[in-house]
């Protein structure tokens, strides 16, 4: 499943293959609370079509009764960029469905060879960072390597906006509790992998829109060098498949690595990471493990929940504080005193804690 800014790119280039009038629209500036932030992009044809969002609401009809009725020269005049600003006024902003106080400020561009889309998406699928630089007279755009994920930057003679690749997921291991993590994953708009080297995982493994490698995970690591859109998590239980790949996500530009697996499990893990391979302790510490935020998760659907919240938060830069990660919860939970409980029901709730 592609992500929305890759959506918004390839259905603007097919309306733009097909002879219809496009505008590219892009959230530039936003104060106060605002539906979408900075950076989103949408995309609206002369018919009014659209793709892409800026606000989830009022904003897109006002800007398709615009269209509808004076065409693409009713928001860029003469096939320049053109600006608009919505909720400046309390009346306004409830008009448009803002958050009261908001304000979002938007770049609307007629999108020709001018805009250079088709290479713009190139460089995402090959995960490449880049800038796209839009001069506000001409409409001419300039590409180069990009910053990751940097806010848009706008002036009264140009808008600076970054795309970065789709974000990624790589999962090592196929099993139940992988396949709702990959359907998750999908879902938020990753691009997922799933490596499982051992064929009776993978016979009956099978999710449209996932990418199955029966490469040893660590070769897979290296192969794709993970960069700062790229998440690792281990699923395996298996030291052999788990650790070795751990150790090189570990060293990669990766944003999150993480390993399901017991507190005391992880703990083990830790240290054979740093005796038998020698691994810093920086690196050691960013290791999440056990993965996830604490839900009281039990089922491979909670855990996958569970992991995927930790991933999205790290992934849009989530500080301190922050929700509780599995350990510190457990930790607390065992600290207050949890409940006495009787051989059946503590070799279950045993089994529960191995699946972090």
């Amino acid at each position: 499943m592609e992500d929305l800014d890759t959506q918004v790119l390839r259905t603007a280039l097919s309306w733009q293959a097909a002879g219809l009038p496009v505008v590219l629209i892009t959230v530039a500036r936003t104060w106060g609370s605002s539906p979408r932030p900075p950076g989103s992009l949408m995309a609206i044809n002369c018919r009014g079509e659209t793709v892409g969002s800026v606000s989830g609401g009022c904003i897109e009809d006002d800007l398709i009764q615009r269209i509808q009725t004076g065409g693409i020269e009713a928001v860029c005049a003469s096939e320049r960029p053109g600006l608009l600003r919505y909720g400046i006024s309390a009346d306004e902003a409830h008009r448009f469905g803002l958050p009261c106080g908001g304000t979002i400020e938007l770049v609307l561009e007629p999108v020709s060879a001018r805009s250079r889309l088709a290479e713009l998406l190139l460089a995402c699928q090959q995960r490449r960072s880049t800038e796209r630089v839009l001069d506000l007279q001409t409409g001419a755009v300039e590409l180069r390597p990009g910053r990751r994920d940097g806010l848009p930057r706008l002036d009264a003679h140009q808008l600076s906006s970054c795309l970065g690749p789709q974000a990624r997921l790589v999962v090592i291991g196929a099993g139940d509790l992988s396949r709702f993590l990959c359907q998750m994953a999908l879902g938020l708009g990753f691009e997922v992998i799933v490596c499982d080297p051992r064929e009776e995982q993978r016979a009956s493994w099978q999710l449209d829109g996932v990418q199955v490698s029966r490469e040893m995970p660590d070769d897979l690591i290296l192969q794709l060098r993970p960069d700062a859109r790229t998440a690792v998590v281990a699923v395996t239980h298996d030291p052999k498949l788990d650790d070795l790949a751990l150790l090189e996500a570990l060293q990669s530009e990766a944003f999150y690595v993480g390993a399901i697996g017991s507190r005391r499990n992880s703990e083990l893990r830790r240290e054979r990471l740093r005796t038998h391979f020698d691994l810093p302790e920086a690196a050691l510490q960013a290791l999440h493990g056990p993965a996830g935020l604490y839900i009281g998760s039990k089922t491979p659907a909670e855990i996958a929940l569970s992991i995927m919240a930790e991933v999205v938060a790290v992934k849009n830069g989530l500080q301190q504080p922050a929700p509780t990660p599995v350990q510190a919860g457990k930790s607390q939970q065992d600290s207050t005193g949890a409940p006495t409980v009787t051989p059946v029901t503590q070799t279950a709730a045993s089994a529960s804690n191995c699946a972090f």
